[in-house]
């Protein structure tokens, strides 16, 4: 690197001035003004100015005890959230007192009624009609109160009705018609080593012949240990025996063996039932002996299908008796009586979502469990009415019925010329919506009576006659 030599361009740019020797300007002490110091602030001294008898700190001693003077200092509720509340002084001064004023003359009555507009005359026939009518009010009252009934009395004595509320002879329908069936209805005991069952029957026959249900006594014909008894309205148990079952039509017969003077029902017309006719229950509903309940016919020719279980073995479909009278477990096989005090059905099942009775029970026709009865007390079986099919319900947009699945080689069904997937729509005059319906429409027919049915097939419909024969 080389020195260069600066240039007086330089020096009047960088240069220092002329009498300066150093980096700073030398000021002369003669011409800088002296500072003054102002008073403090009183406000601003009070804050900041070191305590009385202290000088080298501004921190007060954490353990000095306060002046005197502050002690003295009156308390400012406003600064101290511990104060309590107080009632402050009134924001108005209360007025002064108004200056007494002379007292005025004394109203008078005319003054006060009338503004002193009425003369004393007026005043005086007033109260004159006025006393008129209190006389005459009290004349009035003292009269009402000699000669009109008075609404309280200390002599009347309240009794019940007792003997006196009329004729004890007088009975209503459904007190008649318990009266009349009481000793034809019995109750039925079965009891096996693994349990039992309980249900209901009514006397046939003065021989001691009893209808009942076949699922009553299902577990006395399977069990030949199993103890069948009845008893009798005077709680009479007497030993039966199993006469004959027909599971195809859940009807049974027993007997009952030296027992005197039975009640006989009295059996009436099935086919003379009207919907909305009065009708009685009777049987043991849930054990309970002597039950009756009422209640209407709700429908007829109502097919329901019964279905074995582990207590029964009944297989059935029959062509019920609907009624809204209850019907229980215990209830089968008892009587559903006409208000004639005639048998009409027999009592069978009920229709329930949850075990109990919702009023809708079902009971077998008279017309219909008479010939069972009659074939069972005879020859112990009974003989049905078959066409040698099986069907199934069948709805569609097309056709409603029971269609054919199958059809037995030489049956009645086969010679009537009924073939697989054709669909039954009527049979013996009653109309067919599905399997079940069919099943009761043969099952009342009659063995070797033919009858006329019509069938879909394909889209047609066509006539014939066919003839059902014994199962």
């Amino acid at each position: 690197m080389t020195d260069r030599t600066p240039t007086s361009r330089d020096e009047a740019v960088f240069g220092r001035p002329e009498g300066v020797t150093g980096s700073f300007a030398d000021t002369p002490t003669s011409n800088r003004p002296e500072p003054t110091i102002a008073a403090p602030d009183p406000v601003l001294n009070e804050a900041f100015s070191r305590p009385d008898g202290e000088s080298e700190t501004l921190q007060r001693d954490p353990f000095a005890v306060p002046a005197d003077d502050e002690s003295q200092t009156p308390e400012d509720p406003w600064r101290s959230p511990e104060s309590g509340v107080a009632l402050a002084a009134p924001a108005l001064h209360e007025p002064s007192a108004p200056t007494p004023v002379d007292p005025g003359p004394k109203l008078g009555v005319r003054d006060l009624v009338s503004g002193n507009r009425v003369h004393w005359w007026a005043l005086a026939s007033l109260a004159m009609v006025a006393i008129l009518i209190g006389v005459f009010g009290g004349l009035v009252g003292r009269w009402t109160a000699e000669v009109a009934t008075p609404l309280n009395s200390d002599s009347v004595h309240l009794s019940d009705s007792g003997s006196d509320s009329g004729d004890d002879g007088d009975e209503t329908t459904v007190t008649k018609v318990a009266n009349a069936m009481e000793k034809a209805v019995v109750m039925i005991d079965v009891r096996t080593s693994g349990g039992g069952a309980t249900g209901s029957g009514f006397v046939l026959d003065k021989r001691g012949y009893i209808a009942t249900n076949n699922h009553v006594v299902s577990m006395a014909a399977s069990d030949r240990e199993a103890k069948l008894e009845v008893v009798f309205f005077d709680r009479t148990r007497v030993s039966a025996r199993l006469v004959g079952r027909d599971p195809k039509t859940d009807l049974a017969v027993i007997k009952v063996d030296d027992v005197q003077n039975l009640t006989v029902s009295t059996l009436g017309d099935s086919s003379k039932v009207k919907i909305g006719e009065d009708v009685v229950a009777f049987g043991s509903p849930l054990g309970l002996s002597k039950t009756v309940t009422t209640g209407i016919v709700s429908s007829v020719d109502r097919p329901v299908p019964l279905r074995p279980d582990a207590e029964s073995d009944t297989d059935a479909v029959i062509n019920a008796i609907q009624t809204d009278a209850a019907i229980n477990p215990g209830n089968s096989g008892g009587p559903l009586v006409d208000s004639k005090a005639h048998v009409i059905g027999v009592n069978t099942a009920a229709k329930t979502s949850n075990g109990g009775s919702i009023g809708l029970g079902f009971a077998i026709p008279i017309n219909e469990a008479v010939p069972i009865f009659d074939s069972l007390i005879k020859d112990g079986q009974v003989n049905h009415p078959t066409i040698g099919i099986t069907a199934a319900t069948v709805r569609n947009e097309k056709v409603l019925g029971a269609q054919v699945r199958d059809v037995a080689e030489g049956s009645a069904a086969a010679r009537a010329g009924l073939r697989e997937g054709d669909v039954v729509t009527k049979y013996n005059g009653r109309e067919i919506e599905g399997s079940d319906e069919l099943t009761v429409a043969v099952r009342t027919s009659k063995i070797d009576e033919a009858v006329k049915f019509t069938y879909w097939r394909e889209g047609r419909t066509f006539d014939g006659s066919i003839t059902p024969v014994s199962d």
